[in-house]
C-alpha cells in the first residue's frame, strides 16, 4: 500500500480506517460463532440495573477482534515507524491484560475478574514503560502544556534521574512519568468504566479518536493518525454487532487497550492536559465514581443514584438508547471543544 499511496497522505488516514472496519466486519461474526459454541458470555453485575439482566451470557472479548483489526490496519497502510510500533505493543499488552481479566470473569462466572490490584500493576508497568521509551526514544518532551496559560517543564534537571545505560544515558523524568501514569491508568479505567451500555464505549471512543487523528496530522504525525484512524475504523465495524440489542461486548480486552491508547495519542502529540477536554465524557464518567465512593464512605448516603454516571440516568428513567446518543452527543461536544482550543492556540502561536 505504502509505494502506491504514499504520496496521498490524508487518502491514507481514511484507508486506515476502511482497512480496520472491513477486518471487523469480516472476522466478528465468524468470532461471535465461536464464542457462543464455547458459551463464552458476559457476566452481569448482580447491582447493576434489572434491565441488563438479559444481556447475561451474550458473548464478549469483541476487543480481541478490534485489536486484530487495529494491528492490521496500521501495519498494512504505512510501513511501520518507532511511534506505530510503539503504540502498537503498548495496546496489545494492554488488551492482554483486559483478555487475562475477561477470562477470569467467565472462568469464575462473576462480573469481577482479575483484583484491582493486579489490574493496576499490570498498567502502571505499561504506562510507565511507553512513558520513558516515548521520552528516550521518540525524543517526546516531559512538558505538559495548558493551552493559552503555561507549558510546565516536568522535566527540569531536579525532577530527572539519568541511569547510566552503556555509552549512553537513560533519563527518567519522574514527574511527568507521574503525571502520565496518573493520565494513562485513569484513561484506560475511564474507558472501561464508560463500558457499560450497548454502543456507549464504542462510539464515544470513536468520535474521540477522530479528533486524535486530525490533531496527529495537524502535527505532522501521519503514522499516529493512522493508528488514531485504524481505531475509529474498528469502533464503527464493532458498532454494528455491538448496537442495541448487542450480539457482543468488547470486554475489558477492548476497554482498556482504547483508553490506554487514547492516553498515549495524548501524550505523543503533546495534548496530555487538553485530552481531558478532548475525553471529557470519560473523565465524567471516573469522576462520578469516585465522587459516589468518597461521599458514601463518609456519609453512608449517595450523590448518584448510581455510578458510573450512564447507570445514574438510567434509574431516572433514561431509555438505554436514550442515555448512550445523548453520551454521544456529549462527547462529540467536548470533543469538539477541545479541538477548538487546540487549533486556536496553533494558530496564534502561528501553526
Amino acid at each position: 500500500m505504502v509505494f502506491i499511496f504514499a504520496k496521498y497522505s490524508s487518502f491514507l488516514v481514511f484507508l486506515g480506517i476502511v482497512i480496520a472496519i472491513a477486518a471487523v466486519m469480516i472476522a466478528m461474526p465468524f468470532w461471535i460463532k465461536f464464542l457462543k459454541k464455547g458459551s463464552i458470555g458476559q457476566q452481569v453485575r448482580a447491582d447493576g440495573p434489572q434491565s441488563h439482566l438479559v444481556k447475561q451470557g451474550t458473548p464478549t472479548m469483541g476487543g480481541v477482534i478490534m485489536m486484530v483489526a487495529i494491528t492490521i490496519s496500521a501495519l498494512v497502510v504505512e510501513a511501520p515507524l518507532p511511534e506505530t510500533i510503539l503504540l502498537l505493543v503498548t495496546s496489545l499488552l494492554t488488551a492482554t491484560l483486559g483478555f487475562i481479566d475477561d477470562v477470569s470473569k467467565v472462568i469464575k462466572e462473576r462480573s469481577l475478574g482479575l483484583t484491582p490490584k493486579a489490574k493496576l500493576i499490570g498498567q502502571f508497568v505499561i504506562a510507565s514503560s511507553f512513558c520513558l521509551v516515548a521520552v528516550n526514544t521518540l525524543g517526546i518532551e516531559p512538558t505538559v502544556t495548558i493551552p493559552f496559560i503555561a507549558t510546565f517543564d516536568l522535566g527540569i534537571f531536579t525532577t530527572t534521574i539519568l541511569v547510566p545505560v552503556g555509552s549512553t544515558g537513560f533519563s527518567v523524568p519522574w514527574l511527568y512519568l507521574l503525571y502520565v501514569d496518573i493520565l494513562l491508568i485513569g484513561m484506560c479505567n475511564a474507558v472501561n468504566l464508560t463500558d457499560g451500555l450497548d454502543g456507549l464505549a464504542g462510539g464515544t471512543i470513536m468520535v474521540v479518536m477522530i479528533i486524535m487523528a486530525v490533531i496527529a496530522y495537524r502535527c505532522d504525525m501521519l503514522s499516529v493518525s493512522i493508528f488514531a484512524a485504524a481505531v475509529v475504523g474498528a469502533c464503527i465495524g464493532f458498532l454494528w454487532f455491538n448496537a442495541h440489542t448487542a450480539d457482543i461486548f468488547m470486554g475489558d480486552t477492548g476497554s482498556l487497550a482504547l483508553g490506554m491508547i487514547l492516553g498515549c495519542l495524548a501524550v505523543l502529540t503533546k495534548t496530555e492536559f487538553l485530552v481531558l477536554i478532548i475525553g471529557g465524557l470519560f473523565v465524567a464518567e471516573a469522576l462520578s465514581v469516585m465522587i459516589q465512593v468518597l461521599y458514601y464512605k463518609a456519609t453512608k448516603k449517595r450523590i448518584f443514584l448510581m455510578a458510573p454516571l450512564h447507570h445514574h440516568f438510567e434509574k431516572k428513567g433514561w431509555g438505554e438508547m436514550k442515555v448512550v446518543v445523548r453520551f454521544w452527543i456529549i462527547s462529540g461536544v467536548l470533543a469538539a471543544l477541545g479541538f477548538s482550543i487546540y487549533f486556536a492556540q496553533a494558530l496564534m502561536m502561528g501553526g
